[in-house]
């Protein structure tokens, strides 16, 4: 039976300067002791399968890597 849960995460490594990102993360299976499914960031309306527990945190952290570099380049671009 897959389960499928919405969160929002707030991850460690952004150092908590509040970007947060939506998540759909859908587990297909378990095989050798970790997780398969497909992680869909819902912010972005993007969808990707992750192989491992591992790989779904470090997919998670690059998304919201992503974020904090687009935000700052429309603030190092916005008018004062």
């Amino acid at each position: 039976m897959a389960i499928a849960f919405i969160r929002d995460l707030r991850t460690n490594s952004m150092k908590n300067n509040g970007e947060k990102g939506t998540f759909v993360i859908k587990i297909e299976r378990c095989q050798n002791e970790t997780w398969q499914g497909k992680l869909t960031w819902a912010d972005e309306n993007k969808s990707i399968a992750f192989r491992s527990a591992l790989e779904l945190m470090k997919l998670m952290n690059e998304a919201m890597v992503i974020t904090k570099s687009q935000n700052q380049i429309v603030e190092n671009h916005s008018v004062s």
